[in-house]
């Protein structure tokens, strides 16, 4: 088709390769589209991405388990635990993750307890409850623990204090339970 009179398209013929100059079609592997490496980088990203979040879930829950259990590893860090949720935090939700299954006997502690509310409410002040060491007795899956628990607050300006000895008996149940408690000597 020849191009209308007056126009400035050019009247040289298209030139084009001839065929016996092209490489053949199988020896040259043609080369993938962009859209498909692109593809695969997003696909490999988005799995390395979701692996990531999978695994920091599952160490979150394993880390979160470990530091919400309570420690009942030994005798004396179970009574430990023990006398700071009854007579510090004054948790009993707390408290009966130390304690016996059945047939604790924790009366007197109880009682502790209740006598040191009701002085606080009396005299208007905060009584601090502490202990000293805690010696062990240990006899296969029981065992028995001592220390003085320590009472102090001021008073009218007045520190005052009051120490007494406890002797606490412990059980092997699911970890180390304290299943007894009473004040010695």
């Amino acid at each position: 088709m020849q191009p209308p009179a007056g126009s400035q398209v050019s009247r040289v013929p298209a030139q084009r390769t001839p065929s016996e100059q092209l490489p053949p079609a199988s020896a040259t592997p043609a080369p993938q589209p962009p859209r498909r490496r692109v593809r695969t980088v997003l696909t490999v990203v988005a799995g390395v991405l979701a692996l990531l979040v999978v695994s920091g879930i599952i160490a979150g829950v394993v880390l979160y388990n470990r530091a919400a259990a309570p420690d009942r590893s030994a005798p004396d860090v179970v009574v430990d635990n023990y006398l700071r949720a009854l007579l510090v935090d004054r948790n009993d939700t707390r408290v009966d993750l130390f304690t016996c299954k059945s047939g604790a006997e924790l009366e007197a502690l109880r009682s502790l307890r209740t006598d040191l509310v009701a002085r606080e409410q009396e005299l208007g002040v905060t009584i601090l409850v502490s202990w000293g060491s805690l010696d062990v007795s240990r006899k296969g899956n029981t065992a028995s623990v001592v220390t003085g628990i320590r009472r102090s607050a001021t008073v009218d300006g007045v520190q005052q204090s009051v120490t007494d000895k406890w002797q606490f008996d412990v059980e092997r149940q699911e970890g180390w339970r304290v299943c007894g408690g009473a004040k010695i000597g």
